[in-house]
């Protein structure tokens, strides 16, 4: 729950150290590089900012008008307009970056035309070039730009003999450098800050499937560890039950034992269950109780013996790494469990033999088989094979020439010991 609650806050993980995911969907952005959608879901209208922004205009040019008096036109009624439509226009920058820049430079063009002061108009233009690049909308961005440039040049250096103010000379080119400079920076700014958002977007959605592979993986782990457990305990109690039943009138001693049997199953059952809760309850503390291992290969034999099952061992158990111990249980113990509840013998072997860096076990019966599933659900050799291959090992199951059945599961002794 602690971790849906993180999730629904903003995502797994600590956002703020990779970046803001909430302005990349602001943005719009496209991990492909292609163009954004123009009205991406959940974006903002940002007033505060547009507001400053065209304060800053407003009073920047000003400014700028009395600087260049006598130089440059007055600004005007008509002037004043253009400042506010240029500045206005960046409210709609993140739905419609493309309209907003175009306009931001048509905008400028029409002022720069007019004759009035340089000034933080241009500004306007850069936040709009720089939006638009964001969004993925590079190709309009430098057209608008390139527009704007031709614009200047020709007022400049053509169109000035015609245009306010009056007795204007013609631009030397070393000013035209200057803003085509300014132009390439605002540009090359703008393609950082892409280049970085998309990133962090990759960075994010990365993260978020390597989180819902550990989920799976933690999902699968659970099943089968609840699986091994239940099956076995439960086919214990299944057994015992029914001898009990069968042995109640005729022999209450013996049924006096089988229910005897069936008690410490379950409550080895409910232990066990109550540990695997007890680790998602508390992720990433140590868990109470040590996993088990084969060190407890005689309780396994003992629990088989309570529901009519002989089993031989060959062989010791070698020290092996935490993963490949629990593994190796787990095997043995679906293995016997599979005997209790599907083979008509009474009898089986297990074997273990350590060499060449492998543990290999082998379990087998003498059969035949009974057919019933004592409502099992099939999963057991599934649930063995995957604890195998997760180790790098592998289990081969099948029917012997003689009627019974064997499991062999070949596990590497250091593979654990990796992890």
């Amino acid at each position: 729950m602690e971790e849906e609650r993180t999730q629904g806050r903003g995502g797994p993980g600590q956002w703020w150290s990779h970046g803001p995911p909430r302005r990349l969907r602001r943005w719009g952005e496209r991990l492909d590089g292609g163009a954004a959608d123009p009205e991406p879901r959940g974006a903002r209208w940002p007033w505060r900012s547009t507001g400053l922004l065209t304060a800053f205009v407003l009073v920047g040019s000003n400014f700028a008008a009395h600087a260049q008096e006598g130089e440059r036109a007055p600004l005007d009624a008509f002037a004043r307009v253009l400042l506010v439509l240029a500045a206005g226009l960046l409210l709609w920058r993140q739905r419609h970056p493309v309209a907003v820049v175009f306009g931001t430079a048509s905008t400028a063009a029409l002022y720069l035309g007019a004759g009035y002061p340089y000034g933080p108009v241009f500004l306007t233009v850069a936040v709009a070039c720089f939006s638009a690049v964001v969004a993925g909308h590079r190709r309009a961005a430098w057209t608008a730009l390139g527009l704007l440039w031709t614009v200047h040049l020709l007022v400049a250096h053509w169109l000035y003999r015609w245009l306010p103010p009056a007795g204007d000379d013609e631009a030397s080119f070393g000013q035209e450098i200057v803003v085509a400079g300014w132009a390439v920076a605002i540009v090359a700014v703008a393609e950082l800050a892409r280049t970085r958002r998309e990133q962090w977007a990759r960075e994010r959605a990365e993260r978020a499937q390597a989180a819902r592979r550990r989920a799976d993986e933690e999902r699968l782990r659970i099943a089968r560890e609840l699986h091994d457990v239940l099956a076995h305990s439960l086919s214990v109690i299944n057994v015992q039950s029914g001898v009990g039943l069968a042995l109640l009138d005729s022999d209450p001693e013996q049924a006096r034992t089988a229910l005897t049997t069936i008690k410490s199953a379950s409550k080895e059952a409910l232990g066990e269950v109550r540990q695997v809760l007890d680790s998602l309850r508390t992720p990433g503390d140590a868990p109470r109780a040590p996993a088990p291992g084969l060190d407890r290969l005689p309780e396994l034999v003992e629990q088989a013996a309570r529901a009519g099952l002989t089993v031989e061992v060959a062989g010791r158990p070698p020290r092996l790494s935490p993963h490949t111990d629990l593994a190796a249980f787990r095997i043995v113990q679906e293995a016997l469990t599979n005997v209790v509840r599907h083979s008509g013998s009474r009898h089986a072997r297990v074997r273990l033999e350590q060499g060449g860096g492998t543990l290999r076990l082998r379990i087998d019966d003498d059969g035949p088989a009974t057919g019933a599933d004592a409502g099992g659900s099939g999963n057991g050799l599934a649930g063995m094979r995957e604890r195998a291959a997760a180790l790098g090992g592998t289990i081969e199951a099948g029917p012997r020439p003689d009627g019974g059945f064997h499991v062999l599961a070949v596990l590497p002794t250091r593979a654990g010991e990796n992890r």
